[in-house]
């Protein structure tokens, strides 16, 4: 008599081709965030194929509901569906068909395991109990990022789900395997934003100005004090300066320099401390060069917090459908996921699938134009995403 393990894994096997070509469709026709307007329509069209009710939410985002046996248990899977600008190098009948996006981060295979996961959820609902709320979720990449927007429009209510659970590809982890850790595993992250305006003049006659290309290189540098002098060493965080742009000549000071950077942290209280000392930090800056430096800090997504009894519990579901030598222990990241807002009202857990393959060449990492997935990792991400689905 067969167990649900082995009829999901079944099931993912024999579905495995049909949601590569899937994925492969997605993968070639990329979507920037906020405007996934044909992803979202495949996704109906998957959705309406098996059957499955779902409503639009926030113009691109997709709720469906999979009703199993009779039961008050209500859980959420999630997955994104937006793409990066960036232009793709990968040489594969599947690459983008749209010069400068790609799907660099993996929400093409998110996308696709979630809707391979619907498919198993839906054929075996008879043999697990409750509601599952299935998320396709628009805008994860681009501030105020998609989680926050369709949690304002309701998405965690009429049914509330007890708890919430997300996958995210990891290149570095070797295809077959999975990870978890509990607590805080993904950073917060904040745009920062810098104008620097003062009189600009001859380069030859500096003390006629405010030299606004010295103070931009001050602020570079002073602001590195926010983290190496501020904050307790043992609370990872990052600032980094990422864009400078002023000045269009040899000779001339200009009268204008922007600056455009990040700030990641894993404790909301130092979050809220650092913005302080940013902003006190470039108003030293102004005074002691002459120039007026604006400040605006775009606040981003919170850290996403993986709940501490769930995610023991949903480990242990995924060391019994994959085997305890493919689970791992995941590792933090100062890297960002819009999941956290999930993670701030309802218990949630968000695990990474391994995609990454040494002996054939896939190593690149998230975000980069080479990036790419070992596809047997499609099979490993429907399973385990259907049987939490159906036991956790």
């Amino acid at each position: 008599m067969s167990t649900l393990i082995d009829e999901i894994k079944d099931l993912a096997s024999r579905y495995f081709e049909t949601y590569r070509s899937i994925r492969h469709h997605l993968h070639a026709n990329p979507e920037l965030s906020y405007k996934e307007f044909n992803t979202s329509a495949f996704v109906c069209s998957e959705l309406d194929k098996l059957g499955i009710p779902y409503q639009r939410m926030a113009e691109t985002g997709i709720i469906a509901i999979i009703e199993g046996r009779p039961s008050e248990r209500v859980i959420a899977l999630r997955a994104d569906m937006d793409a990066l600008p960036i232009h793709e190098e990968n040489e594969v009948p599947y690459a983008s068909t749209v010069a400068g996006v790609m799907h660099a981060c993996g929400h093409d295979v998110h996308t696709t395991c979630l809707l391979g996961a619907a498919r198993i959820l839906h054929e075996l609902r008879d043999k697990w109990d409750g509601r599952i709320k299935l998320i396709f979720q628009p805008g994860e990449e681009r501030n105020p990022g998609g989680a926050s927007i369709l949690i304002r429009e309701g998405v965690l209510e009429n049914p509330r789900p007890t708890h919430i659970i997300g996958l995210h590809v990891h290149p570095l982890l070797n295809t077959g395997k999975v990870s978890f850790a509990p607590g805080k595993v993904m950073a917060s992250a904040d745009e920062l934003f810098f104008t620097i305006r003062g009189k600009g003049g001859h380069a030859a006659k500096p003390y006629l100005t405010a030299d606004t290309i010295l103070a931009a290189s001050e602020l570079v540098v002073a602001l590195q004090q926010v983290v190496s002098r501020n904050n307790n060493p043992f609370s990872p965080s990052v600032l980094s300066i990422c864009a400078i742009q002023g000045g269009f000549t040899t000779n001339v000071i200009p009268a204008e320099v922007k600056l455009m950077g990040t700030f990641r942290a894993m404790d909301e209280n130092w979050r809220k401390e650092a913005h302080k000392r940013i902003h006190e930090i470039a108003q030293g800056v102004a005074i002691s060069s002459g120039a007026s430096i604006d400040v605006h800090v775009d606040l981003g997504y919170p850290s996403v917090v993986n709940d501490a009894a769930l995610t023991p519990r949903v480990k242990e579901h995924a060391e019994a459908f994959m085997g305890k030598t493919s689970v791992e222990e995941m590792e933090l990241s100062m890297g960002a996921e819009d999941f956290g807002y999930y993670t701030q009202i309802i218990p949630g857990c968000f695990f990474r699938l391994g995609t990454g393959n040494k002996q054939l060449g896939i190593t690149s990492n998230v975000h980069t134009p080479t990036f790419d997935v070992d596809e047997r990792s499609i099979e490993t991400g429907i399973g385990i995403m259907a049987y939490l689905g159906a036991i956790s």
